[in-house]
């Protein structure tokens, strides 16, 4: 068991080192990390995504619905559930509210989850990092843009956005991103009957399997470009998103005896550090820039252990 803790997460701790590295010798800036993001989020993990769902057996697919709908739980309940405790229990402004929820409730399923899943759960893993991927870009997203600039003037015809527009735009932009078609688009042909042809799976997971190491390279560079704080908010919003949201839909799992397979695949997706979307929105809208910076580089930085701690429970 500590051997499969050790080799699931010490890639995360080496890489990330490294890319701090790279950041303090100045050789990669934050602008420069944005860019292999892009070419992650673009290229690598749709290929990687794409491969992998489309050469999994449809019965296995089929037969792991409930990880999308328990993942859908965890990610959009607990968007809404933090919102609203953090709008009307603690006081918050609406927009600091939105980047809460979407820092305690959206893991880095696509930078993180590739390595450390795919360890794990070898058949699962591109399943459910799919089915995070999605639920980030179709559904996280687009509430929190909603809160972020629902009060904000369009720059082009100076009239206020509507809710729905907001979303709209937002679910139109997030469809025809790589990140969301491509696991869609392989699993409807997975339906269709069709699979991975052997001579193509090479070309697509080529650049594929370079998405965990890049990403987490990136990571590292831009964690050192920020000015990281603690501060009580900080506190709780690492705990919240490394150890109770997924530690409350464990429990929920275990009430309703959810099989172990799928306990633990979900309770380790949910319990991936903070995703970097809540550090660009608060740059973006100039809404709690060290807080959700601060709160990225501990969740990242923690989850050795509390990544580890659930692992070893599942």
């Amino acid at each position: 068991m500590l051997e499969t803790i050790i080799m699931a997460l010490l890639p995360i701790v080496v890489t990330l080192l490294l890319g701090l590295l790279a950041g303090w010798r100045h050789d990669f800036t934050q602008d420069q990390a944005s860019i292999l993001n892009r070419m992650v989020m673009g290229y690598a993990l749709p290929m990687l995504l794409f491969a992998g769902i489309l050469g999994t057996p449809l019965a296995e697919v089929l037969k792991n619905v409930q990880v999308f709908l328990w993942l859908a739980v965890g990610m959009a309940g607990g968007f809404i559930l933090v919102f609203l405790i953090s709008r009307f229990v603690c006081g918050s402004d609406v927009r600091l509210a939105a980047l809460r929820g979407l820092a305690i409730a959206g893991p880095a399923v696509p930078f993180v989850g590739t390595p450390v899943l795919g360890l794990l759960f070898p058949v699962e893993a591109d399943l459910s990092v799919a089915a995070g991927s999605i639920l980030l870009n179709l559904v996280q997203v687009p509430l929190a843009l909603v809160f972020l600039v629902g009060s904000a003037q369009s720059a082009s015809d100076g009239q206020k956005k509507s809710a729905a527009r907001i979303v709209a735009a937002s679910i139109v932009n997030a469809v025809r991103q790589p990140v969301v078609w491509a696991p869609v688009l392989a699993f409807t042909l997975l339906l269709l009957g069709l699979d991975m042809p052997k001579v193509l799976k090479g070309s697509f997971l080529l650049l594929g399997q370079a998405t965990g190491g890049v990403a987490l390279f990136a990571v590292g560079a831009v964690l050192y470009a920020q000015k990281v704080s603690v501060s009580l908010p900080v506190v709780v919003n690492v705990i919240a998103k490394n150890i109770v949201l997924p530690g409350m839909t464990l429990l929920a799992m275990i009430w309703l005896a959810v099989p172990g397979t799928e306990r633990g695949l979900v309770a380790v997706t949910l319990a991936i550090p903070t995703a970097s979307i809540a550090v660009i929105f608060a740059v973006e809208y100039g809404t709690g820039q060290q807080e959700m910076a601060s709160t990225l580089f501990w969740s990242t930085i923690l989850s050795v252990l509390t990544m580890g701690g659930f692992i070893w429970l599942t």
